[in-house]
């Protein structure tokens, strides 16, 4: 996984910078003439709504800074027969982040290693990392080529450098659902994709893309009842524009998911499962003074689960997807729900899952932003028969933040989340199924115009 991220960071440095243009003039968006240029619904679009607001949307920049963070975990170390714990964290995050838009391409590349401390439990001690890669490339006036990826290495499932960045909301019908995770274990985390999109016609519009993912837990005895998982997909879509605002169209996307039993001595040693999807979607799109999106799609989907010395499990179900986007000056918010099975969300089964997601960020003033975001979702076991699988229960998360701007370089940060997680069977969050934290973060950063 840290090969493949390496490997798409290199190449990406080693493209050559093309002239600079002006940063309202992204390959992402419409050209001037944007009754010729299809947009790309949220159903079929790689990239998450927009979280940014006013002054924080920024293009062609360097930039370079320093977190620095304390909290109060109120359960650092549930599990069977024990009681909560309690404890203080303090985390160092150096953070550095590209951003660069060319008349033709738009790469942005961050990276934030951090060194967390916990007082008194310091066994939970942990270096972390967060990367991500996006890149897009305007192949022709009609063609262009998006390609993403993301590594996380983490301890603590709250301990990130932007705190509402775990609830983006995507409207992509490619969005794995909420996993089920151990919230205080050594974790490594993947997810690549890829997407190729070609305007054929005035209103016509093909596509295709594939996506990866890894989640990994090093530390088995951190995380009995969990499994390690892996998934491959691919995707085709076609897109007809109606009227300048309406799009309809339809996607098929067929997944492959793979879990492992992270501690053998926990679970029997044949209870990896390979788990199949294919999913195709009629999808309606509708856009709204260019700041408002909706979209809705559902249709049929197919599961294939399969474990050594077990029966497979085979059926039909209705998948559904619809989500919301709204994008203004001083506010933006989106929220979705999705309905799909999977294979993949760090437990053993084939899982019914019913996700809705929302986030939300409001500008007050110049200096004070607050923001918010958060989880719900109930995942139903659709082969309980399996050895070692459960059958099912529902995760709750959240996240609110108070955000003070001091001048260029300062802000401050004060916040709350919560995660409630209610699965039975899995020892480590059964005894103790809630996790509250409260911080504040005060950080700094030197940004450097690029082309200018």
């Amino acid at each position: 996984m840290i090969t493949r991220l390496s490997l798409s960071f290199a190449l990406l440095a080693a493209m050559p910078v093309w002239a600079q243009v002006e940063p309202s003039a992204t390959i992402s968006g419409p050209p001037a003439d944007d009754s010729l240029q299809m947009r790309i619904p949220p159903t079929v679009r790689t990239e998450a709504y927009p979280t940014t607001v006013g002054s924080e949307q920024r293009s062609n920049y360097l930039a370079a800074g320093l977190i620095l963070s304390t909290a109060y975990d109120n359960n650092v170390l549930g599990g069977a027969g024990t009681k909560p714990v309690s404890d203080v964290s303090y985390t160092i995050w150096p953070t550095i982040t590209l951003d660069q838009t060319t008349s033709r391409q738009h790469r942005t590349f961050t990276y934030s290693p951090g060194f967390t401390f916990y007082q008194p439990t310091s066994s939970l001690n942990e270096v972390n990392h967060n990367a991500s890669l996006d890149f897009q490339y305007r192949l022709s006036q009609h063609s262009a080529i998006i390609v993403g990826d993301s590594f996380q290495k983490s301890s603590n499932v709250f301990d990130q450098p932007d705190s509402l960045s775990a609830g983006a909301v995507s409207g992509s019908a490619q969005s794995p659902p909420t996993q089920v995770i151990a919230p205080f274990a050594d974790r490594l985390s993947n997810a690549t994709n890829v997407a190729l999109n070609y305007q054929f016609s005035r209103n016509g519009m093909i596509g295709a893309g594939g996506t990866a993912s890894e989640l990994n837990y090093p530390n088995s005895a951190e995380a009995p009842g969990f499994y390690d998982s892996n998934s491959r997909g691919g995707s085709a879509f076609y897109s007809h524009r109606l009227s300048g605002a309406q799009y309809i169209g339809a996607t098929y996307q067929y997944l492959w998911a793979h879990a492992n039993p992270v501690n053998t001595l926990t679970s029997p040693a044949n209870s990896r499962l390979e788990t199949k999807t294919q999913s195709l979607l009629p999808f309606y799109t509708i856009y709204s003074s260019g700041k408002l999106s909706l979209s809705l799609a559902g249709g049929p989907q197919h599961f294939d689960a399969a474990q050594p010395l077990s029966p497979a499990y085979r059926s039909w179900r209705p998948s559904a997807l619809a989500s919301i986007g709204w994008q203004g000056n001083r506010t933006v918010c989106s929220a979705n729900y999705s309905r799909t099975v999977t294979g993949g969300v760090g437990v053993l089964g084939a899982f019914e899952s019913n996700d809705a997601n929302a986030s939300a960020r409001w500008q007050m003033t110049r200096a004070w932003t607050v923001g918010s975001a958060g989880t719900y979702a109930i995942n139903r076991n659709l082969t309980p028969l399996l050895p070692s699988s459960i059958p099912g229960g529902h995760t709750v998360m959240g996240t609110f933040t108070i955000q003070h701007s001091d001048g260029e370089h300062f802000k401050t940060d004060i916040g709350y989340s919560h995660l409630h997680q209610s699965y039975s069977g899995i020892a480590v969050i059964d005894a103790a199924p809630d996790s509250d934290r409260v911080y504040i973060s005060v950080s700094y950063q030197l940004t450097r115009p690029l082309g200018r």
